[in-house]
Parts: C-alpha cells; structure tokens; sequence
C-alpha cells in the first residue's frame, strides 16, 4: 500500500509539472483541520479508533462475510442513519457512548430478527461475487471521502485525485480481509494508515 501510494504521489508530481496551472490546493479538508486545532483528542479517537472500526464496518464487511459480518455491516448503516439525527451541540463523549450503546443493541436485534437462512443465503451471494465486491467497495469508500473536502457530492478531476489515495487504501483494506478472513486486520491496518497520517499532523496539532 505504501508503495503503491509512493508511485501515486510521484505520478502526481510530474502532472503538476507538466500542468502548473491545476490548482491543487483548490478543495482543502477546512473542517478536519478545524476540529484537529480545536479539541486534538477527539480528532485522534476519530480517526485512530472510530472512523476505522465504522468505515470497515460500512465496506469490508461485505467482502467474503461471515453472517456475523453481514449483520456488522447492516448495523454500521444504521449507525450512519442515526448519527445524522444527533444534534450538533450534544456533547462528543455523550454522542460516541451512546451510539456504541445503540450499535450495540441493534446488533442483537438484527441478528435474532434476521432468518438465519436470509442471512446465510446473504453471505454465499457475496462471497461468490467476492471480487466485483471488493473492487466497488474500495471506489465506494473513495468516494464518501469527498465529503472531507466540498459540502454534499459532486465531482471533478481535482477531487477525483483527491480521492484517489482512499481509493488505494480501500482497495489494500479489502486485500487484507480476504487474505485473512477476518475483520481484526482491515481495521487494525485502517487505525494504522490513520495514525501514520497523525504523525505527520502533530506538529499543526500543536
């Protein structure tokens, strides 16, 4: 993965010299970088801790599951849905406590809910469609990432490469999970790409 970021950011290099005018510094993640300065360990659990368990849960679940894994991935949406709900002012600690509390539940009640044929017949789908899963999963994943940068959805060739290195990781996150048949190892490599990303922020954390 690293490596193949190493060529990403090479080939990126040499477009900005053969085209000086793109304006790289065109979409910039303000919001990100507003919570970093404001309240720096809740930036770190988000994304250390929180955006990988979650985000895993939205895509890699989906990539060879268990009907345990199924059933994570139905909740992660979920989660999304209800977070979106969640007033603002409310405060980090609260909201994060209660939705485990809330992921927690509906989990239980989605895997006693569910028939555990649907559920089965759910997984022997996806598992022998693995590829094409993983392949849309990791644009998928990219995709949502434009959110750090505009408001809503849109897209052009500037936000496309923005996005392309999410692209990447998804694409290595998706590798790990199918190798491994466990979902332990695309989040801990998840909380890993974060928190080396982290390192280099600290100094604006600061």
């Amino acid at each position: 993965m690293l490596g193949s970021y190493f060529v990403f950011f090479a080939l990126l290099a040499i477009l900005q010299i053969v085209f000086p005018n793109l304006d790289f510094l065109k979409y910039q993640q303000s919001d990100l970088d507003a919570l970093m300065s404001k309240n720096p360990w809740k930036f770190v659990l988000l994304a250390v801790v929180i955006a990988p368990v979650l985000e895993e849960g939205m895509f890699r679940t989906l990539i060879k599951p268990s009907p345990n894994e199924f059933i994570f991935f139905l909740c992660s949406w979920i989660l999304v849905g209800v977070a979106i709900f969640i007033p603002v002012d409310v405060h980090w600690a609260l909201k994060f406590g209660f939705l485990l509390l809330f992921i927690s539940l509906i989990y239980f009640f989605l895997k006693e809910l569910i028939p555990r044929a649907f559920q089965y017949k759910a997984c022997s789908f996806l598992n022998r469609n693995y590829i094409s899963i993983w392949m849309i999963t990791a644009v998928i994943f990219g995709l949502v990432h434009i959110s750090n940068y505009v408001d809503g959805f849109r897209l052009d060739f500037l936000l496309f490469l923005m996005i392309v290195p999410r692209i990447i990781a998804g694409f290595y996150f998706g590798k790990v999970k199918i190798e491994n048949r466990s979902m332990i190892w695309p989040i801990a490599m998840h909380a890993m790409n974060n928190a080396t990303v982290l390192v280099f922020l600290i100094p604006r954390m600061i």
